[in-house]
């Protein structure tokens, strides 16, 4: 039995699924918040519960919002406190005797993904969310790259480059702090925040993200250029991560990926950003939602080879 564990800042979920990823039993509780001891021990009744009822040990994956580094041990995940700074692997792994693999949240998703059916033909797979933030996860062969650190993958940390802010105006383009401490990282452009933050810069006017893309539907014609400029910005900073990585698929998930219009501009203009030999991937809406983080921290233990 493969267990996936998603845990996030104000709920933890386990699932349990079989070989073919099919999902068999959940449950859901909340996040503990004062206590470290407290925190490992939710975790620990998840899984005992969840051996108790399927009569044997299952597998231990966790996808956390954050990661663990590969050379010290140590949790870094910031949002949550109690277990941040934290050797949580090794923690789990003496409580529950036995292996324990953990993920970033968005490695998780991108090998939810990856793990389909229908996308077992692409060896390289590219995850991004464009949600409250900007992240990704990388998925070669159906394995999660994660890194020397545990940190690949932050492409919400890269900043913008020469043609996003020629994109923006030299002289007027919005420059935003992102919470690492750096500033004009691309978490804070390309998520749904800074899809609203852009609109408020740049056509004067506070919308939430859902009202912009009703007035784009409506043929608004400042909202029409407005999205038009968005998509560019996507098309410029996405290329770069295609000359990279040259993936086969790019799958989006968070709550601006349910914008279809994407999926219908994104590829035309993504051509003049790589080169001349590049194919535009296959690009296309994750399709396992919220429970795709279970659902590749199950994965964790699965293998191609």
């Amino acid at each position: 039995m493969l267990y996936g564990i998603d845990i996030g800042g104000t709920k933890i979920e386990l699932a349990a699924f079989n070989q073919q990823l099919e999902r068999l039993y959940s449950e859901r509780i909340d996040t503990p918040q004062t206590s470290y001891e407290d925190w490992l021990n939710s975790i620990v009744r998840l899984v005992e519960k969840a051996d108790q009822k399927f009569g044997s040990k299952g597998t231990v994956g966790i996808g956390v919002p954050g990661f663990v580094r590969r050379d010290t041990g140590i949790a870094e995940i910031t949002n949550i406190r109690v277990a941040d700074n934290q050797p949580i692997a090794r923690d789990l792994e003496q409580c529950l005797q036995r292996e324990v693999r953990i993920e970033n949240d968005a490695n998780c998703f991108a090998l939810s993904e990856a793990w389909d059916e229908e996308s077992k033909q692409y060896s390289t797979v590219l995850g991004l969310i464009i949600g409250t933030g900007f992240g990704g996860g990388l998925v070669f062969n159906g394995k999660v790259h994660s890194g020397k650190v545990g940190m690949a993958g932050e492409v919400g940390h890269i900043q913008l480059n020469y043609h996003a802010l020629k994109l923006l105006g030299w002289d007027n383009a919005p420059i935003y702090r992102c919470g690492c401490g750096n500033v004009a990282c691309l978490d804070t452009y390309l998520s749904g925040r800074g899809f609203e933050l852009l609109h408020n810069d740049l056509l004067h006017e506070k919308l939430s993200a859902k009202e912009i893309i009703r007035r784009f539907y409506q043929n608004d014609v400042k909202t029409v250029e407005f999205v038009e400029k968005f998509i560019e910005l996507m098309a410029i900073s996405i290329g770069n991560l295609i000359t990279v990585l040259d993936p086969d698929a790019i799958f989006l998930g968070g709550g601006l990926s349910n914008f279809d219009y994407i999926y219908e501009a994104l590829p035309k203009r993504l051509p003049e950003h790589l080169m001349r030999s590049a194919v535009v991937p296959a690009i296309r809406k994750a399709k396992y939602g919220d429970s795709g983080g279970v659902r590749g921290a199950a994965a964790l233990f699965l293998s191609r080879d």
